[in-house]
């Protein structure tokens, strides 16, 4: 079990007090995440750029890209309203949208996940 889904098993009103709580403290750490893989990223393939591998760390650049818009386009307008929401002022379709929310997170997890396992090829 995810801790999405330890959040979503907590009596009455705390997991999505969970939520919101988690959107505020993940929201200010993940840009600093996707800036600095896809800097780093961009400085592996600009230094091998002729060694074996430079395909697949490009490739692992633009999973990485993909998973940033993604977030920017899918999570973060969710995650935005989520965060200010309190047991009075949820919407009525709260759950809905955190399901939403959670399902486009797992998506963007098998992206990042694809693209990790690409930096990991390029290495061997």
């Amino acid at each position: 079990m995810h801790g999405f889904g330890i959040l979503n098993a907590l009596p009455e009103d705390s997991g999505q007090l969970g939520h919101a709580h988690g959107g505020r403290m993940l929201g200010a750490v993940m840009p600093v995440w996707y800036i600095g893989s896809l800097v780093l990223v961009a400085v592996w393939a600009i230094a091998g750029w002729h060694h074996h591998g430079t395909g697949l760390v490009v490739t692992a650049g633009a999973l990485l890209i993909l998973s940033v818009i993604m977030s920017l386009l899918l999570l973060v307008p969710i995650n935005n309203r989520n965060k200010t929401w309190t047991p009075e002022n949820r919407p009525e379709d709260w759950k809905e949208q955190i399901n939403r929310w959670n399902r486009f997170h797992y998506v963007r997890v098998a992206v990042i996940i694809a693209a990790f396992a690409l930096l990991i090829d390029a290495l061997t």
